[in-house]
């Protein structure tokens, strides 16, 4: 199911086996494949001063009609797991460490498919970019990792379409099962009344970190006559053709064919 990062699931509580853990704070994507990696989680009075990193291949369940979200994790668990400054870039030997605590594999060393066991980690198939290499700048250990995200980042970039700027960065939808971001949702603002439409990940061009800009592949005139999307209202397969439609792209959804 397609939900809201920012307007939906920021708001539900997180739960683990044996009671409450947070709320998420934010969460942190992956800019090369556009996954999320982890719910930031603020733990409120049951850790005070402290967020933990949650990983979505903890999650059971999301109920909507209870506004929470099921983890498979203890709390003890979560309090034990190794301490990361999320204030503060996460670094690949700090994933290493979470990874190792929970038992879960190195995603930056797995190869994913079409319905293959890691296509968690790359939703839209295909092989994902090779492990970095000793000495690379991706493979400090100390260093964070330059393609891990947060969403409470780039809410508030502007959208760059191919003639104009239009627009800031609102929300994220993902798609729960696999976790991809599948559109950006972009506020128009002072452009056409605010108007609140869709982008899809599959659009962006490049993210100009230094000038907080998203760069997608589609004019000024595209985003303005877009269908308009209403955030209170779950996202149907009707409005995503609906949009595809308007520019003339194929969905996620459709089959690639090779060559």
């Amino acid at each position: 199911m397609l939900r809201s990062l920012v307007k939906e699931l920021q708001q539900f509580t997180i739960s683990g086996t044996d009671g409450e853990i947070g709320r998420v704070d934010h969460f942190l994507f992956d800019d090369r494949q556009w996954v999320v990696r982890y719910l930031v989680v603020d733990t409120g009075t049951w850790l005070p001063g402290r967020r933990v990193l949650i990983s979505p291949r903890a999650i059971s369940a999301v109920h909507t009609d209870r506004d929470i979200v099921e983890l498979n994790l203890t709390r003890q668990k979560i309090q034990d797991s190794p301490h990361v400054d999320t204030e503060q870039p996460v670094s690949r030997v700090q994933e290493a460490a979470f990874d190792s605590y929970y038992g879960y594999g190195d995603y930056w060393g797995i190869v994913g498919g079409p319905g293959g066991p890691a296509s968690w980690a790359h939703p839209a198939g295909g092989t994902l970019p090779p492990v970095p290499t000793p000495g690379s700048d991706e493979s400090n250990g100390t260093a964070g990792d330059p393609h891990l995200r947060s969403t409470r980042e780039v809410a508030g970039y502007a959208l760059q379409a191919t003639d104009d700027e239009i627009g800031h960065i609102k929300d994220f939808v993902a798609d729960d099962d696999g976790w991809a971001i599948r559109y950006l949702v972009v506020g128009t603002g002072n452009w056409i009344g605010g108007k609140n439409v869709l982008i899809s990940r599959e659009w962006v061009c490049r993210i100009e970190w230094e000038a907080s800009k998203v760069h997608v592949d589609v004019t000024r005139e595209g985003v303005k006559n877009s269908p308009e999307y209403d955030p209170s209202q779950l996202l149907n397969r009707e409005h995503e053709e609906q949009l595809h439609g308007h520019y003339a792209r194929e969905g996620y959804w459709t089959p690639r064919t090779s060559g």
